[in-house]
């Protein structure tokens, strides 16, 4: 797919005007993207999810005796799907909610060691800046501080807004 080198939106095959800025296309203008030519915000088929406070979800968490930390990592499952769109994102947060209380923890834990790798392989695909922190989120989890870890996760996650 080419893009209007006025404004980077795609073009559609034989388009004679950008469809999203109106500018004219002729062959010259056309031009193929690459990922140097995207910076990390600039990408217009990356997904972009709503950023979170991380302090705001932290205080509720604790305000709310951990329910607000449940919807907290509810939605972080959600958006870690939405930002990766690969085939583990079939999993809602409920379910993987479920799946770790059924497992007393254990499923969370191997969820999160395979967020972090996911949430990599879309920051290069989308040219974020994101680093592989499996073993950390593993270590992390296992010393029971999930709590960073939903932090550390939401930091990613907000590169991608």
């Amino acid at each position: 797919m080419r893009t209007c080198s006025n404004c980077g939106a795609q073009l559609s095959e034989g388009a004679n005007n950008c469809s999203n800025c109106g500018a004219p296309v002729n062959a010259k203008q056309m031009q193929e993207p690459s990922a140097q030519q995207y910076s990390a915000g600039s990408n217009p088929n990356r997904p972009k999810i709503m950023p979170r406070n991380i302090a705001t979800c932290i205080i509720l968490s604790i305000v709310t005796c951990g329910i607000y930390g449940i919807i907290w990592f509810v939605g972080l499952v959600n958006d870690v799907n939405f930002v990766c769109q690969d085939e583990k994102s079939s999993q809602s947060g409920g379910t993987v909610l479920l799946l770790t209380i059924i497992t007393c923890g254990i499923y969370g834990i191997i969820w999160f060691f395979n967020a972090a790798k996911r949430l990599h392989m879309a920051g290069n695909k989308y040219n974020v800046q994101i680093s592989e922190n499996s073993v950390v989120y593993l270590v992390l989890s296992l010393i029971g501080l999930q709590i960073v870890v939903y932090c550390l996760v939401q930091s990613d996650l907000n590169k991608f807004n």
